[in-house]
């Protein structure tokens, strides 16, 4: 298949091209890790003139960063833990991401907090949000980002969330949500290609023997390549290549339910979870119509496995009795239609013992950069703050090779797709792709409109993409990240076959 040029293509033939090349060559920057993390890295490094390759064993976004709950948040929760540094910081990569980064990628977001579930709830809600809201205009682009906190009568609660039970008014406060964090990291990834980043999946990184990286593809012979720096950004699996990381994973999950369940609500609802004045449970729309409802914070012990994780019976309950206490018609199991569950990289402190000790919930959202010889770990953190990382993790790189500009271009470096939100509004495509591919939608709709499986808003333009200019390269990788059918099973089954013919087609 010939594909057309496009910034940042990653097609088949360019991924055979890059592996071709690898062999025995040396470059300033391996970065192990195709997640938000590492493609936010890989970006800022090669904008910055280092020669750099990202090493992916299974596809773009196949780990932690597509599990998330889709917000770019202002950290409300760190500063109940008093990490205000953190809760700054947050803010202003939410102000980046939301006018510069990707602004097709993120919406403002709404989030209630009615007084049903509690007047002190709902005033701790208005103190918290208002505290968020002095925080949003200390930092640059602060201003004009997000409305202010306020408080609503009990009719615009009904309009906002028609599923709450009647008795009251509530709080509103607002925040960033992505309208799909895998999509973040395959724009990250492609704006890397774009200046020169090498982006190869399937290709899995066995070992580290000084300047030497070992790299074993899915799909031909094992190699090795020389690289100044290996930057490991594997997240949860950090530890397989740097031991003496201390990690404690932690899962998060959530239930997927059809909006009408909740009266197909335009805020996301916010509920308490029983015993805590710090962690909530929300039910988040989505622009598909469904609600995801989260999210858990679960210790989990023992060798983290490859396998994707799933949420427990336990979570699954707490979910819903925490939501219900708010709702006129409670949810049921049978009202769920799928889940989904991922692993926190959670740093434990250097002064911590040897076990996990207390609640993860309570363990700092910070990262940490740490040297292993010519290994340098990026680890922890959060996606809203991945830019911030990646540039804190190439300022070290740099230190350490000696060459490359010393200061970062990504604050204000837009993704493939990005545009100013004026420009956006003007492009010729339907606004659902254009929230997700933004400048590049008439493309993907010029490539088949129709649906891939009926009721769904997913297109046959959209697989189709993913294939030639998104490095997909299996059904998992169409379904399960370039968009998320998967996330309802009974409609993954249906789209199976039309994946695999498009893949027929297509590579």
């Amino acid at each position: 298949m010939v594909t057309a040029a496009l910034p940042g293509t990653l097609s088949a033939g360019r991924r055979a091209r890059n592996l071709h090349e690898l062999a025995g060559a040396a470059v300033d920057v391996v970065v192990v890790g195709g997640g938000v993390t590492g493609a936010g890295v890989a970006l800022d490094a090669a904008s910055r003139g280092l020669s750099v390759v990202l090493l992916e064993r299974t596809d773009l976004a196949a780990g932690t960063s597509r599990w998330s709950s889709k917000l770019v948040h202002g950290g409300l929760r760190y500063l109940a833990h008093g990490e205000l540094g953190l809760a700054r910081e947050s803010a202003r990569e939410r102000a980046v991401l939301m006018a510069t980064t990707a602004p097709h990628l993120v919406r403002r977001l709404p989030f209630l907090v009615p007084d049903v579930a509690g007047r002190d709830v709902s005033a701790l809600a208005a103190a918290g949000g208002r505290l968020g809201d002095a925080v949003r205009l200390s930092v640059r682009g602060g201003w004009g980002s997000l409305p202010p906190t306020r408080r609503v009568a009990a009719d615009e609660v009904s309009r906002l969330v028609p599923g709450v039970r009647p008795g009251g008014g509530g709080v509103v406060f607002w925040d960033g949500q992505l309208v799909d964090d895998a999509r973040l990291v395959v724009a990250l990834a492609r704006t890397a290609a774009v200046h020169g980043a090498r982006v190869l999946t399937g290709a899995a990184v066995t070992g580290v023997d000084g300047t030497e990286v070992h790299v074993r593809p899915d799909d031909g012979p094992d190699l090795s390549l020389r690289a100044g720096v290996v930057v490991n950004a594997a997240g949860v699996w950090a530890q397989r290549l740097a031991p003496s990381v201390r990690l404690v994973p932690s899962r998060g999950s959530h239930l997927v339910v059809p909006g009408p369940v909740l009266g197909s609500p335009s805020a996301a609802l916010t509920v308490p979870l029983p015993g805590s004045r710090s962690r909530y449970v929300f039910a988040l729309p989505q622009a598909d119509g469904l609600v995801y409802l989260g999210l858990t914070d679960e210790p989990v012990e023992g060798p983290v496995p490859d396998d994707d994780p799933v949420a427990s019976d336990a979570e699954v309950g707490q979910l819903l009795e925490t939501v219900n206490q708010v709702l006129a018609r409670p949810l049921t199991r049978d009202d769920v239609v799928g889940s989904y569950a991922g692993l926190r990289p959670l740093v434990l402190p250097e002064t911590a013992g040897t076990g996990p000790g207390g609640a993860t919930a309570d363990l700092s959202r910070r990262h940490l950069l740490r040297w292993d010889g010519p290994v340098l770990s990026v680890v922890g953190g959060k996606l809203t703050t991945y830019r911030a990382m990646a540039e804190q993790t190439v300022d070290a790189v740099i230190a350490r090779l000696g060459r490359g500009a010393r200061r970062a271009l990504t604050g204000r470096l837009p993704l493939v797709g990005a545009a100013p939100r004026p420009a956006l509004e003007r492009v010729p495509a339907p606004a659902r792709l254009v929230a997700r591919y933004g400048t590049e939608a008439p493309l993907v709709e010029a490539l088949g409109p129709d649906a891939v499986v009926a009721g769904r808003p997913e297109t046959m333009g959209e697989l189709r993409f993913a294939v030639r200019y998104e490095g997909a390269r299996t059904v998992a990788d169409l379904l399960d990240r370039r968009m998320r059918i998967g996330l309802v099973p009974a409609d993954r089954a249906r789209a199976v076959p039309v994946a695999e013919q498009v893949l027929a087609e297509e590579l």
